[in-house]
């Protein structure tokens, strides 16, 4: 069933002009497959074991260093993804995160950009909203891109090249258990929690810790989330409540702040969820944000679950088993409280989380709140970003904190080019930023656009990403828009 909606998608363009599953067929990235030039890693002559040499090899599965790895496919690079967990789809597929947040700038224009803005394009459509309709997209976008998942890494090798250290080698176990070496010209770290780069010995960035007084020495993350998903909710009973409370002010008054309803998403109630008595101090149900996903189903992001160690295995599985268990609970709080929930089930609930905030690690160049708050462009742009500075709550501080909204900011090259490794690049939820800025640059279609623009990069140019310069970067723009209407100039 899967496999026949999959091919029923990429045949049949969309309504609205022709438009495709993941994009439009590139019009450059044939011509590239067979002229570009290898760019197997450093020591691809002289590996001390037997192994295989890439081009780019990718560490974990989230949907933006899919991204990167189709786009340098697609220009003809030997690329692999070596994934630890033992599913692909990361948070999006095995977290169930379907209720996806658009960054908006100051006029209400979205700034989702690239392959990204076709799942965009049908979620706001109502054509993609069930995960069936999510795994379509992404094995599509998949489906040419070597993938081992299940693989542990065991040993990194490093060198130095030009006073930089460089990334050699990776020794690790498939899950057969045999153990391999591959080697590559560039790494990606593309996990939600640090597999490569928490093993490279390089400078963390300091997190939420150091944005609360009287934090202290220890790491602060962001909660995870574990979701829910109900079937047999009324929905247009949930909205007409919500508009028999109109205006907007009185709405909030009774609901809480943020509170709102339309027939596809609604956000808020968090006076009612504050009412919530969870069985565990591990756990609080915050304000909602909710999708329809379509005939009864909903799916939910709104149960934080504190102190999740996404390095550690069994802290992630105690986790996963302690939502699973307050699903029940929770449904029967919301049957009782919430409009349109009166009958509402329970629908297949996830294998895993989705995992905010973790250990991240210095770049070329670190985003900062004011980098951010005066929407700064950079020569390097790979994205454009949006979305308000939104610091989720911790233990310490559960309430979380918004520090602004800005506008539109740049997303430079520099702050994917992991500072202390000379072929690393950081991809997704690693980005390079403060822990303020973080709030927002965290947020997926940002650093989506900016794995993708790599990848396209990594394809077609003949320089090392650190040696393009701000000529470079302009003729690069201008391919951008021209070839693939992606838009990151200054």
């Amino acid at each position: 069933m899967l496999a026949a909606l999959v091919l029923l998608l990429i045949a049949a363009p969309c309504a609205a002009g022709q438009q495709w599953l993941i994009g439009p067929p590139y019009g450059e990235a044939a011509k590239f497959r067979e002229s570009a030039r290898p760019l197997v890693g450093p020591d691809a002559g002289r590996c001390p074991d037997p192994c295989e040499a890439y081009d780019v090899v990718v560490i974990g599965s989230e949907i933006e260093g899919v991204l990167l790895a189709r786009a340098a496919h697609d220009h003809g690079r030997k690329v692999l993804i070596l994934d630890p967990r033992p599913e692909p789809g990361g948070q999006l597929l095995q977290g169930q995160m379907l209720v996806l947040d658009e960054p908006l700038d100051k006029n209400g224009r979205s700034l989702v950009q690239g392959r990204m803005k076709y799942l965009y394009d049908g979620y706001n459509r109502r054509t993609i909203r069930r995960l069936e309709e999510f795994e379509a997209f992404y094995r599509e976008l998949l489906k040419p891109v070597p993938i081992e998942s299940g693989i542990e890494i065991r040993d990194v090798r490093t060198g130095t090249r030009g006073g930089v250290r460089t990334l050699e080698s990776i020794e690790y176990r498939a899950p057969d258990g045999t153990m391999r070496r591959v080697t590559a010209g560039y790494w990606v770290e593309n996990t939600d929690h640090a597999a490569l780069t928490g093993r490279l010995g390089v400078k963390r960035i300091p997190g939420l810790e150091s944005l609360f007084k009287g934090g202290g020495p220890d790491p602060e993350y962001m909660a995870a989330t574990y979701m829910l998903r109900f079937r047999k909710v009324r929905w247009r009973e949930l909205h007409k409540a919500t508009l028999k409370e109109y205006p907007l002010s009185n709405l909030q008054e009774k609901y809480g702040p943020y509170t709102y309803v339309d027939r596809n998403f609604g956000t808020g109630f968090s006076r009612i969820m504050d009412r919530y008595e969870p069985s565990s101090d591990q756990l609080k149900l915050r304000g909602l944000n909710m999708t329809n996903q379509r005939g009864g189903r909903v799916v939910v992001n709104g149960l934080l679950i504190f102190d999740v160690n996404p390095a550690d295995p069994g802290s992630v599985r105690e986790a996963v088993e302690l939502g699973r268990s307050e699903a029940p609970r929770i449904l029967e709080f919301l049957r009782a409280n919430l409009p349109g929930f009166g009958h509402a089930e329970l629908d297949d609930l996830p294998d895993y989380l989705y995992i905010r905030d973790f250990d991240r690690y210095e770049t070329l160049y670190v985003l900062t709140r004011d980098d951010l708050m005066s929407s700064r462009m950079f020569h390097d742009n790979v994205s454009i970003g949006g979305y308000p500075i939104d610091i989720q709550a911790t233990r310490r501080f559960p309430k979380g904190i918004g520090l602004g909204k800005p506008d539109r900011y740049g997303l430079p090259l520099r702050s994917f080019l992991l500072k202390e490794m000379e072929n690393v690049i950081v991809a997704g939820k690693n980005a390079g930023a403060a822990a303020d800025a973080y709030g927002s640059v965290r947020i997926t279609p940002n650093t989506a656009l900016a794995a993708e623009v790599i990848g396209i990069l990594i394809g077609r140019e003949e320089k090392h990403l650190r040696e393009l310069d701000e000529r470079d970067f302009m003729r690069i723009h201008r391919y951008l828009e021209k070839e693939y209407k992606i838009y990151v100039r200054e």
